[in-house]
């Protein structure tokens, strides 16, 4: 999951899984000028990988509503149902094909 903190001319900038995360920009050529269409469809492609696991979480195992049990099962719950949420969007991966 990376969540967009900055774009820049050179950079893209955020906090991914494992701290703070850049990938540089290659220069355009000089002939192309970087548009402002272009620039909303990088932040939107990872706006996207951030949230597709919430929508999983939400639409595949229902889990719409936090229910107030205490700070150690609510993270427990959310720990599995995160898990269940890799398991599920790599399931194409993991099953035989056939």
């Amino acid at each position: 999951m990376l969540v967009l903190v900055q774009v820049s001319s050179r950079k893209i900038s955020g906090w991914g899984r494992y701290g703070l995360v850049e990938f540089p920009l290659s220069p355009p050529p000089r002939h192309v000028r970087w548009f402002p269409e272009k620039i909303e469809q990088l932040k939107a492609s990872v706006r996207t990988r951030g949230e597709h696991p919430f929508r999983v979480l939400k639409c595949q195992f229902g889990y719409v509503k936090v229910r107030y049990r205490g700070l150690a099962k609510n993270t427990a719950q959310l720990h599995t149902l995160f898990a269940l949420a890799n398991i599920w969007m790599a399931r194409r991966k993991l099953l035989p094909t056939g």
